[in-house]
């Protein structure tokens, strides 16, 4: 079985002082070894990425990622950050494309294939995010508009370009405090299509949308699907140290 990939996004919360909190009870839990079968990352907000990194240390099985970076290197991008300064504060992936960047600031299918090259170019991973609104889910184009998405964004990747690659299946209907946690019968088709174009050939294809304690292993046994991305949930470190264990458990099968 493929290593499983469990991690969460802080978005815009916690503080310095929060961070680090949770940073030191994840590494002090783990002892410097990841479970069994299991990829653990943490993306912070950008004011928490150098602190969460130091707290967890140059040799933890953690990889620390950012969420979001710019294409260009370096220039006169005002509030932007650049892969290499991310680099430098200590991320390992970037997260490209949440569908909350893609509403509010204007990402688009052009922006994120920008950013997936840069990412690797500077010998980070890309964490491509992808999902459809509710309307595209009612309309039956589910996984036309998903391949679309991914397909755009890793144009003109070399194999092992896009091996380096993860991919995070995040429909947009189920994220967020008014997203609804998806049934497992609405996502066999999305990742029977991802996984009939990616599996094999990209790191991971991870799940993400109201992923709670309760519904984790179900979603975790749905075809193709090799982690979770996790938001609210993983917050609180008892839940993300539950995840963990949920993963390693499944893993172990």
């Amino acid at each position: 079985m493929s290593t499983l990939w469990i991690g969460t996004s802080w978005k815009m919360t916690k503080t310095l002082d929060e961070g680090r909190a949770w940073a030191e009870s994840l590494r002090d839990d783990l002892g410097g070894v990841a479970p069994t079968g299991v990829q653990p990352f943490v993306i912070p907000s950008f004011t928490a990425t150098t602190a969460v990194g130091e707290v967890l240390g140059a040799d933890s099985p953690v990889l620390l990622g950012v969420q979001n970076a710019h294409w260009e290197d370096a220039g006169a991008w005002t509030g932007e950050v650049s892969v290499p300064q991310a680099k430098d504060a200590g991320a390992q992936i970037v997260e490209i494309g949440h569908s909350e960047r893609r509403e509010h600031f204007g990402e688009t299918v052009e922006t994120t294939r920008r950013k997936v090259s840069a990412t690797l170019r500077h010998g980070l991973t890309p964490l491509l995010c992808i999902g459809e609104s509710l309307e595209v889910k009612d309309a039956g184009g589910s996984a036309e508009f998903i391949l679309e998405q991914a397909a755009g964004a890793l144009e003109g990747l070399s194999a092992d370009q896009l091996s380096r690659v993860v991919i995070a299946y995040e429909p947009i209907w189920a994220i967020g405090e008014k997203g609804r946690p998806a049934t497992v019968e609405e996502l066999i088709e999305p990742f029977a299509a991802l996984g009939e174009a990616y599996t094999g050939k990209v790191t991971g294809i991870l799940y993400g949308g109201s992923v709670n304690l309760d519904n984790a292993a179900e979603l975790l046994r749905i075809e193709h699907v090799t982690g979770l991305f996790v938001g609210r949930t993983a917050w609180e470190l008892g839940g993300y140290l539950e995840l963990l264990r949920i993963a390693e458990a499944h893993a172990a099968r």
